[in-house]
């Protein structure tokens, strides 16, 4: 193939419901990708087997052979030792002391690297996404639960022991929420997407006549987390007072993490973030108004995540730069 970049890496975003592999040159530019089924209730080996096969398909089908790959990333759902490349545990797919990184390196004979799958988003927004250009971020995933991932001076953050950060399990409620860490009143359990349809259906049996009810078919089931922002933005009260009390909650979180880490910026992920800045601007007034230093200190600015579905991807080609590969 005429103009071929030779030296490339593969980035791999491992889901519960589907597995993302990427093509990625030095600039972090997606040259190629695809996505395959996981079909977690299987045995980790066969599950590893298939993405070790369709990376090596990606790379045979661009014209590229394992020679030309200087390594593999990958993210993984769960609590991950980023120095042995193990999976310690994954409720999510359901693994257990997995050998992720030796396993893959059996079809894919090159250096392979892990991480938590939030952290690999979070460095993807880094490398090349709404925080290039900051050496310092916070990035929250607004979902089922709430992930996230801390970078500082460029790199993951990840503490002195595995596992990674859980901002999404920092207390901020007192209401006396039960999150499914177990803990109560964890930022998961008030500000994730579960926790917004949860309150939206709770708003709605209590008030029938808001325009909630309409939204979702007076079906509660098929509540989801845009109605209660579609019913506020219609002028429904209800909708409002959901949505206000939804981000307060999640700025109240955001605040407690600027305080901590000082990030040059602050990204949102996840479904929710289709919102833009109707969910921005109130939390960016909210840590001017709250954060500790006020006007003397540099007030982060909150964003929304600009990759979308191949921040993981990229981020987890980034951990290959972590660890020195491109420069070998």
């Amino acid at each position: 193939m005429a103009g071929i970049q030779r030296k490339v890496a593969i980035g791999i975003d491992l889901g519960g419901t589907a597995v993302k592999i990427g093509i990625l040159n030095r600039a972090y530019d997606l040259l190629a990708w695809t996505s395959i089924p996981t079909r977690a209730a299987r045995p980790c080996a066969e599950v590893v087997a298939d993405i070790g096969q369709a990376a090596k398909a990606l790379l045979r089908d661009n014209g590229y052979t394992c020679a030309d790959c200087i390594g593999v990333g990958i993210g993984s759902p769960g609590t991950v030792d980023s120095q042995s490349g193990i999976v310690l545990y994954s409720n999510n797919i359901r693994w257990e002391q997995v050998p992720l990184a030796a396993m893959l390196n059996k079809y894919i004979p090159v250096p392979v690297f892990a991480s938590n799958d939030a952290n690999c988003a979070a460095l993807g927004e880094v490398l090349k996404g709404a925080a290039a250009g900051c050496k310092n971020a916070v990035f929250l995933t607004l979902g089922t639960g709430v992930g996230g991932g801390i970078v500082i001076d460029g790199k993951l953050f990840e503490g002195g022991h595995a596992g990674g950060v859980e901002p999404g399990h920092i207390r901020i409620g007192s209401e006396g929420r039960r999150c499914t860490c177990g803990r109560m009143d964890c930022l998961e359990a008030y500000a994730s997407a579960t926790a917004l349809i949860r309150d939206a259906k709770e708003m709605a049996a209590q008030h029938p006549a808001s325009l909630l009810w309409e939204l979702c078919g007076r079906q509660l089931e098929q509540m989801d987390a845009k109605m209660p922002f579609d019913a506020a933005q219609a002028g429904d009260a209800c909708g409002k007072k959901l949505t206000a009390r939804y981000i307060g909650y999640l700025a109240d979180g955001i605040t407690d993490l600027v305080n901590i880490f000082r990030p040059d910026i602050v990204v949102l992920g996840g479904g929710v973030c289709a919102q833009g800045e109707t969910l921005t601007e109130p939390i960016n007034r909210y840590l001017r108004e709250n954060c500790f230093g006020g006007p003397v200190a540099h007030i982060p600015r909150v964003v929304v995540a600009k990759n979308g579905n191949h921040a993981g991807m990229i981020g987890a080609a980034g951990l290959l730069d972590g660890h020195g590969v491109w420069d070998a």
